[in-house]
């Protein structure tokens, strides 16, 4: 067996990260596209917030976020999640982590998978994620006061570091087709083909 085949069987985790707006849900769906199973961080605060029985707006998803890391760790979203991005592994190459957002959740990742994880940093400036936000209608999302708390929250949780010293960076600057485009061209190189 050649090493090149030996690299694409490996099962691999990686984890997308990028501000509020910046495309990881894009990069996630344009994997699922290509049956990469996706697991999302995002979900399990929504599904959170709809188990407490809470009206989904803007200030209670960042809300329920920090109830639980206040009260079960700052951890507590990745410790929850590994188990089920192993039993993905036991059948699939490659399994994705949509919303990686902090420092802590990045640690158990690193220290469960070791090599056999990395990550990946969505950029877009600051006007262009409003702009979309504005245009998904997310019951999470809001006016620019919760957009700039939401960035603010974020990066106190350390996203912004992990964005600098991401494995993989993509620029989703321009049209969507670009970014796509990128998507499939990063899918590519990552399973070695």
């Amino acid at each position: 067996m050649s090493v090149r085949r030996r690299v694409m069987l490996m099962p691999q985790v990686v984890a997308v990260c990028g501000m509020p707006g910046s495309g990881k849900g894009e990069f996630a769906a344009m994997l699922a596209s290509a049956g990469v199973p996706v697991v999302s961080m995002g979900d399990m605060i929504r599904a959170e917030v709809r188990t407490r029985g809470l009206e989904e707006t803007p200030h209670v998803f960042g809300e329920v976020a920090a109830l639980l890391r206040a009260a079960h760790g700052e951890d507590v979203l990745a410790v929850r999640l590994c188990d089920r991005v192993d039993d993905l592994l036991s059948s699939h190459p490659l399994v994705l982590i949509e919303g990686l957002r902090g420092t802590a959740e990045q640690a158990v990742f690193s220290s469960r998978w070791g090599d056999a994880y990395r990550t990946v940093a969505i950029i877009a400036d600051a006007e262009l994620r409003f702009e979309r936000i504005q245009q998904r209608g997310r019951s999470e999302d809001g006016d620019r006061a919760a957009f700039e708390a939401r960035n603010q929250r974020e990066t106190g949780w350390g996203l912004d570091s992990l964005i600098e010293h991401a494995d993989d960076t993509l620029s989703n600057m321009d049209d969507l087709e670009a970014f796509h485009a990128r998507c499939r061209g990063w899918l590519s190189s990552v399973l070695g083909g």
